[in-house]
């Protein structure tokens, strides 16, 4: 019988830049995730921190090579959307890069003012705000905008405006609109919620902006929630919107920007990638004729990309902790931790991750459903973006078996509730960020172990301590030894990896 990595090798292009296999074991992006789980345990999320700079610097590349080519005389500005993940080691790990930040939340400003008291930001860092805004989010940017941030408040609905006007004392407000786009043919419904309709674009800005000294339209925003894709429908409503901002910039001078939201896809399986260049070729050729055809100058560009910036530096793993042959043909494996838990968009939104065993690769494979510890039917995982069935390694009851799921590092945090509770009361798992050090050595650290009984007890109110009174604890790095450098077995069972 074929091995599973037979099985991999004539379904995929397999390895693949990202994935290996070394002496039947899993290596990402050539971590040697069997050393990683020996240190930690599982279940275990990681975060492989390069990867986020990667996909910073190669979408730069993408839009620099469009501009070129095309001769196109705007400029970019890359905007990472702190919604798919707000954690501090993502933010301050982009910020490396020398982007700009998207916000959506009143609570994404105290962020942006820790990150400013760090010197991660400073105040020509745009700020696009984004979101339908409660007044204390209007509040706090008004706020960063008499203190001399570079604010862009995205006005999403018509009265948004007047909580500036009564609360901003700076010389100069620069504000962008979102426009309702229509949602794909088979949504719900045929608007989206968010944003400003077509028809009241130009009325708000002759009454509200126009007539303000104080105020300038930079920018108008353009979101698709399915994000970028090479679709009829996608093309349909950005040439709607280039056409739109071209009858806005012949009346507002001052408007020379656009925002192009919903982010470019990431990879959900090991079947050929996206061609990101091409998908942005066409993009810059879209705008640049249109602006032609109307005798405007072609704006800057903005993106705000949060699943492309994060998602793929993520992964849970988990071990195979039972078999169960529920009838004459289902055959589960069940992990050591909850789908609806731990990875909500699978169970919500039955979205497919790229999955794989970390071991046991030469061993021959079988058909199997995946199984959660929690007591709902709908915790589990049987199907691949590319496949209607599962195939996982078959292993003997004494030797462990254990799986990754790949490209999670968006969302699935927030969805969840990082450290709260959850059904079933499943603990939160540890959490391991993973980075390499100047000389290319990989090394670990622990952002956040498992999440403990007591912190649960705070929550529910069976514990006098407020919610979130936890002892903070110290973060260790610790050097990775490489395949290639690692000790022989017996050195390994004395010396920490």
């Amino acid at each position: 019988m074929k091995s599973y990595i037979d099985l991999i090798q004539q379904t995929f292009e397999f390895p693949t830049m990202e994935f290996n296999v070394d002496n039947n074991q899993l290596l990402f992006n050539n971590v040697p995730l069997m050393d990683i789980i020996k240190e930690h345990g599982t279940p275990l999320k990681i975060n492989y921190l390069p990867k986020i700079g990667e996909h910073i610097e190669n979408a730069n590349m993408f839009f620099r090579n469009a501009f070129k080519r095309h001769n196109y005389k705007g400029t970019y500005t890359y905007c990472y959307c702190t919604k798919s993940s707000h954690f501090s080691f993502v933010l301050e790990e982009a910020l490396k890069h020398n982007i700009h930040i998207e916000t959506s939340s009143a609570f994404d400003i105290p962020i942006i003012r820790e990150l400013y008291r760090r010197g991660k930001v400073n105040k020509s860092t745009y700020i696009l705000a984004n979101g339908y805004k409660l007044p204390r989010y209007t509040q706090y940017l008004s706020e960063l905008i008499n203190e001399g941030f570079n604010v862009v408040p995205i006005l999403d609905n018509l009265k948004e405006i007047e909580s500036y006007e009564q609360q901003v004392t700076a010389d100069t407000v620069q504000f962008g609109m979102r426009i309702a786009t229509d949602e794909e043919p088979n949504f719900a419904f045929y608007t989206s919620r968010l944003g400003i309709r077509y028809n009241d674009v130009q009325q708000l800005y002759k009454e509200k902006i126009e007539t303000n000294p104080r105020f300038k339209l930079k920018m108008l925003h353009f979101f698709i929630n399915t994000g970028i894709k090479d679709s009829a429908y996608y093309w349909s409503e950005l040439t709607r919107f280039m056409f739109k901002y071209c009858e806005m910039k012949k009346l507002c001078p001052d408007l020379d920007s656009i925002d192009i939201g919903g982010g470019l896809p990431i990879q959900t399986s090991l079947q050929a990638g996206y061609d990101y260049q091409q998908m942005i070729d066409e993009i810059i050729e879209n705008i640049q004729w249109i602006c032609n055809k109307n005798n405007v100058p072609v704006p800057h560009i903005f993106t705000e990309f949060g699943s492309y910036t994060v998602g793929e530096s993520g992964a849970v793993i988990y071990e195979i902790i039972d078999k169960k042959l529920q009838n004459d043909k289902e055959l589960w494996y069940m992990i050591n931790g909850s789908f609806i838990t731990q990875l909500p968009d699978s169970w919500g939104m039955n979205q497919k991750y790229i999955m794989l065993p970390i071991n046991n690769w030469d061993n021959p494979y079988q058909k199997v459903n995946l199984g959660g510890l929690t007591c709902d039917s709908q915790d589990f995982y049987n199907s691949e973006m590319h496949s209607a069935d599962l195939y996982m390694p078959i292993f003997e009851d004494n030797e462990p078996q254990y799986i990754g799921f790949f490209h999670t590092g968006a969302y699935q945090e927030s969805l969840g509730g990082y450290g709260g509770i959850q059904h079933c009361l499943i603990p939160a798992p540890k959490h391991v960020l993973v980075d390499r050090d100047e000389d290319g050595r990989i090394t670990t650290r622990v952002f956040a172990d498992e999440q403990n009984s007591d912190s649960m007890l705070r929550i529910l109110g069976f514990k006098e301590e407020p919610f979130g009174a936890q002892d903070g604890k110290q973060v260790v790095e610790k050097p990775v030894a490489e395949k290639s450098r690692m000790k022989p077995q017996e050195e390994l069972a004395e010396t920490k990896i």
